[in-house]
C-alpha cells in the first residue's frame, strides 16, 4: 500500500484529530492513527473509545488498505519536515511504513488496522442542522462552568435541550449556571441530551464559525459533520437536575454596570481576597458599587468604588471573585446587569444589552455568606 501527500496538509489533518488521543491508553492500539485509504482519499481517525474523530484528505495513490501508525512518532517527523511531498510505502506482511522525502526517509513499525475500534452502529437517529458559529458560541459561553465531580457525572458536560422553537444549552456545578439559548435554530421534535467536555473541546478547537454543521444523535451517541471532520461521541447518561427550579424568578434589585471596568476592578480587589473562600464583597447604594476583599490571616484588605445604576433596595452581598470573574469574561456586551433578591440567594448575571436578537444568555451565581 503505497501513497503520496503534502507534509503540511498531512500535519494539519492529524493535529485536527490529535486532541482524542489519551496519554495512557487500556489499549495499545489506541495510541495510533487509523490510516484508511480508498479510491484516492486518505481517512485518518483517532480514539479513545468514548470519543472518535476521522478527518479525510485527497491523496495521490492506487491502493487501497488500512494500517495503524503511531500517532507520537508520525507527528513528530511531520512537525520537523518542511512542506514537501511525502511516499508513504507500508508493508502489509509485517506492517513496516517507510517515508520518503526530498533528503532522507525514516521507517516505523505500524499496527494491523483491523485491530482499532469499530464505530458504533447509530439506529433510530434524530438531526438537526446548525451554523457552526452559533455550536462555538454555545460552547465557549457554557463550557467553563461545568462540574468535575466524579459522583455527579451529568453535572460534566453540557445539556442541551432542541425544541421546535428553540435550542438550549446549560452547564452548572452546583456554584453557577450557565443557560445559553438560541431561537434562530430550530429540531424537528423535542430531544435532551448531555454531550461530554472533552468532544466538545474538540469541536471548540476546529470550528471555523462560518460552516453548517450536521449533528445526528440518538440515546446514546451524537456525531457531528463539519469541514471535512466527523467527531462520534458517546453521550453522558442519567437525568439531569431541574435546572429551571433554582433559577430565582423575582429578582427587584437590578444593578447595571460597565463589564469591562468592573472586571477589571474585581480582579485587582480579588487579589487579597482568603484563597479559601475568594469571597468578595459588593455594596450597592444609590448610584455607587463598592467592591471589597479582605484576608483576616494576614491582614490583607482591598476596596474599589464603581458608579452604577442600580434599581432596588441598598444590600451588601458576598460572591466567589472566581466564578463573577469567569462568568464577566465570558460575556460579551459593554454594560452587564446582575438581579438579585436578597443576600442568601442566588444573583442572575445577564447582558445589558445583546447584538443578536435571537440570543438569550443567563448566568446564575450563588452568594456566599459575608463576615460580619
Amino acid at each position: 500500500m503505497n501513497f503520496i501527500t503534502s507534509s503540511t496538509s498531512l500535519l494539519r489533518h492529524l493535529q485536527s484529530i490529535s486532541g482524542v488521543l489519551n496519554t495512557s491508553n487500556n489499549l495499545p492500539i489506541l495510541d495510533n492513527f487509523l490510516f484508511e485509504i480508498q479510491d484516492g482519499q486518505l481517512k485518518v481517525s483517532a480514539s479513545d473509545l468514548e470519543t472518535t474523530m476521522i478527518t479525510t484528505l485527497e491523496i495521490q495513490s492506487e491502493d487501497n488498505g488500512k494500517i495503524a501508525v503511531p500517532a507520537k512518532l508520525i507527528l513528530d517527523i511531520l512537525k520537523n519536515l518542511p512542506e514537501q511531498p511525502c511516499t508513504f510505502r507500508v508493508n502489509p506482511v509485517n506492517y513496516e511504513i517507510e517515508i520518503t522525502y526530498d533528503n532522507g526517509n525514516s521507517q516505523m513499525v505500524g499496527h494491523n488496522g483491523d485491530e482499532f475500534p469499530k464505530l458504533p452502529n447509530i439506529e433510530n437517529k434524530n438531526s438537526i442542522k446548525v451554523s457552526g458559529d452559533i455550536i462555538a458560541k454555545a460552547v465557549n459561553k457554557t463550557l467553563f462552568a461545568t462540574g468535575n465531580d466524579d459522583l455527579r457525572p451529568v453535572m460534566s458536560g453540557v445539556y442541551c435541550h432542541f425544541t421546535p422553537g428553540d435550542i438550549t444549552f446549560v452547564a452548572t456545578d452546583a456554584h453557577k449556571l450557565v443557560r445559553y439559548r438560541r431561537t434562530d435554530a430550530e429540531a424537528n421534535g423535542s430531544s435532551a441530551f448531555i454531550l461530554p467536555k472533552k468532544p466538545l473541546n474538540m469541536l471548540k478547537a476546529n470550528l471555523r464559525g462560518d460552516e453548517e454543521i450536521l449533528l445526528e444523535y440518538n440515546e446514546t451517541n451524537a456525531i457531528f459533520t463539519f469541514n471535512d471532520i466527523t467527531l462520534v461521541c458517546r453521550l453522558i447518561e442519567g437525568k439531569y437536575p431541574n435546572y429551571e427550579a433554582v433559577i430565582p424568578k423575582e429578582n427587584p434589585n437590578v444593578l447595571t454596570v460597565d463589564r469591562n471596568h468592573l472586571l477589571s476592578s474585581m480582579k485587582r480587589v480579588s487579589i487579597f481576597a482568603n484563597k479559601t473562600t475568594h469571597q468578595i464583597k459588593l455594596k450597592i447604594a444609590g448610584s455607587e458599587l463598592v467592591l471589597s476583599a479582605e484576608d483576616l490571616d494576614f491582614s490583607n484588605k482591598g476596596q474599589e468604588r464603581l458608579t452604577c445604576s442600580y434599581d432596588g433596595d441598598d444590600m451588601e452581598i458576598g460572591f466567589n471573585s472566581r466564578f463573577l470573574i469567569e462568568m464577566l469574561g465570558n460575556l460579551d456586551s459593554t454594560e452587564v446587569q446582575l438581579a438579585m433578591s436578597e443576600p442568601s440567594r442566588a444573583g442572575l448575571l445577564t447582558p445589558a444589552t445583546y447584538a443578536n436578537e435571537n440570543e438569550d444568555i443567563l448566568m446564575l451565581v450563588m452568594p456566599v455568606m459575608l463576615n460580619r
